[in-house]
């Protein structure tokens, strides 16, 4: 067990994580849209009464806020913060006016894309510097890493009737090439009917089983729900396998969207009942990881931090009202119709999601404090 830092260290690495990726974040949407001659109001650092700030030449109010939660840029012609349309504001004939309303369709669309898309960016430049300068794990020694070499303790594979030397080749019909991805297949998938497809003395055999569910702790006792069977590979070993910065940047890509639908597949578990509402957490857990993961060093803190940039490009990516997933689907809807939605329609929409976010904040704020205070507990 690692020992659990200082409080100090959870609120420097909670500030030292979000405020730069929210920044990066806000900055995307602001370049682009000085670069299509939208006009920034505010650019803000945090919600709610500032705390400090300045007014460039260009009339942009550069704030930090008292709530360290998020930031904004609030360009010309938005109502507010969330960039919901004044419906005050002229539509017609002012297209050169610097409003982002009066923007064409595909450069608002852009502006909007540009928050989240810098936060991929930022991860998939992480994830390309430590396979760069690290390489790539891979098995070596092995001559074919699917073939079960020895079982775990309590194997559910051992016990529906695998054996040492059995090649497993397909999960659940999918082929698989290695043995990171038969433990990609699992890893997700507690309690979960299975069937392992092996090849045994040239033979293609067929193993249904359940995958066992894992509690496994970390260092600072965390604890994280994981698929197993209990199977180890024939031989072989990890080795890092060196990478040019040019063939980092796929493997750093492929990290990310491995990554994203390891998301994808947890949102809808929770939404079936596979897995817990309690897992999702929210930024008293943010923090305490923070914290944790700087007490580990520059670059765990750096890893955490890539993991998080890119949660906030899925989460901004989500098709709801109020983030930047529900402005590109409106955006959508717009380019089919060829007119905008409705005013009505547009102020129920962000109304909704509006309110799916805040009840989505109370859920994950309540995690927080019955799942993890008192910090350092």
């Amino acid at each position: 067990m690692f020992e659990q830092p200082p409080f100090w260290m959870y609120f420097i690495g909670f500030l030292a994580v979000l405020g730069p990726l929210v920044t990066l974040h806000e900055l995307g949407h602001y370049l682009v849209g000085r670069w299509f001659g939208v006009k920034a109001e505010a650019f803000s650092v945090g919600f709610g009464s500032e705390i400090a700030g300045w007014t460039d030449k260009q009339g942009t109010r550069w704030k930090l806020s008292w709530l360290p939660l998020g930031g904004y840029v609030q360009f010309k012609g938005d109502m507010n913060p969330a960039s919901i349309p004044n419906a005050d504001a002229p539509l017609e004939g002012h297209a050169n006016d610097g409003s982002f309303q009066n923007a064409s369709l595909w450069k608002r669309a852009l502006i909007v894309a540009a928050g989240p898309v810098t936060n991929l960016i930022v991860a998939i430049a992480i994830f390309a510097a430590f396979f760069a300068i690290y390489g790539n794990p891979t098995i070596v020694g092995a001559d074919d890493s699917r073939t079960v070499g020895e079982f775990a303790e309590g194997s559910v594979a051992r016990d529906a009737g695998m054996q040492v030397g059995d090649t497993i080749i397909e999960v659940d019909g999918d082929t698989v090439a290695d043995f990171e991805e038969i433990r990609d297949q699992v890893l997700l998938y507690p309690d979960k009917e299975m069937v392992f497809t092996v090849l045994r003395d040239g033979d293609e055999i067929e193993i249904p089983l359940t995958t066992a569910r894992i509690e496994e702790p970390d260092g600072f006792g965390n604890v994280s729900v994981l698929g197993q069977i209990g199977v180890r590979p024939d031989g072989g070993r990890y080795e890092f396998e060196e990478v040019g910065v040019l063939g980092a940047i796929p493997l750093a890509a492929e990290q990310c969207w491995k990554i994203t639908g390891m998301m994808v597949t947890g949102i809808k578990q929770i939404l079936s009942g596979e897995r817990s509402i309690k897992e999702l957490g929210g930024p008293l857990k943010i923090a305490k990881y923070s914290g944790e993961q700087m007490s580990l060093g520059f670059l765990a803190f750096v890893n955490f931090a890539a993991l998080i940039s890119l949660n906030l490009a899925f989460i901004n990516f989500l098709p709801i009202p109020a983030l930047d997933g529900g402005h590109l689907a409106f955006y959508a809807a717009e380019a089919i119709r060829r007119k905008p939605v409705g005013p009505q329609a547009t102020e129920w929409a962000y109304r909704t999601g509006i309110a799916l976010v805040l009840l989505f904040m109370v859920v994950v704020t309540w995690n927080d404090i019955t799942g993890l205070l008192p910090i350092g507990s």
